[in-house]
């Protein structure tokens, strides 16, 4: 599934090229991303005092889709329970996670991609939870409405295999995987369009320095980008 695709190039992928300028190696981003990941996951979990179990089954089913070896879930684990430490130390573990990423969008979005998904996988989120989520977006170079898109988007990819929304709230929601409001010309519409499928298209992902493992992820992206713009097309009824 996506999240396996997302988290899949995090483990034992073989590196041998390195990010020039601020970027760190590709292998210590992979190996920091990975354990920062889970450590996140937890705390924002442990955020409002407890982990429920749907948070801990969400955690699993995470690692699951990776298809961890025994011992890749243990060190998941591991970092999990270090995240939920009321001591842990999370702005100082996100500035080196940004200093690894030396402002890659691509990876800062997939990271706090991943995180949504924990969240809301496991229920409501909560005032506590999303100001979390908020400082990690913030932390990593996101805007407030990067987060508010990729929330659209996760929600969207959710509600694909859940109960059918009404018409309006379909449509609203599809506005928001754009970005744009219901205001908006059918040109700002197919500009918001193009720069967001420019923005998470798998080839050209890719060709910046994305891994092939990776490519779920853009894909899931992409597709939720793609069908919000054809149901607002057809509502509108442009070509």
């Amino acid at each position: 599934g996506p999240v396996g695709s997302l988290l899949g190039v995090l483990v034992g992928h073989q590196f041998d090229q390195t990010l020039g300028g601020r970027r760190g190696s590709v292998r210590e981003i992979s190996r920091l991303f990975f354990e920062t990941t889970f450590e996140v996951m937890g705390q924002i979990a442990k955020i409002d005092g407890r982990v429920s179990e749907d948070e801990v089954r969400v955690a699993r089913r995470i690692m699951q889709g990776m298809h961890l070896t025994d011992a890749q879930v243990q060190s998941a684990i591991e970092h999990f329970t270090r995240g939920k430490s009321a001591a842990y130390p999370l702005e100082a573990r996100l500035t080196e996670l940004a200093a690894q990423l030396g402002g890659r969008g691509d990876l800062a979005r997939a990271f706090v991609q991943i995180q949504l998904q924990s969240a809301i996988g496991a229920g409501n989120i909560g005032a506590e939870k999303r100001q979390a989520l908020w400082r990690v977006a913030n932390a990593l170079g996101l805007s407030r409405a990067e987060l508010a898109q990729l929330e659209a988007i996760v929600r969207g990819f959710q509600r694909s295999g859940a109960a059918q929304t009404t018409p309006a709230q379909s449509l609203d929601q599809a506005y928001r995987v754009l970005g744009v409001t219901a205001q908006a010309s059918n040109d700002e519409v197919k500009m918001a369009y193009r720069r967001l499928m420019n923005q998470h298209h798998p080839d050209k992902l890719v060709a910046r320095g994305l891994p092939q493992s990776m490519v779920g992820v853009a894909e899931q992206k992409t597709h939720e980008v793609r069908t919000a713009y054809e149901q607002i097309k057809t509502q509108r009824g442009f070509k």
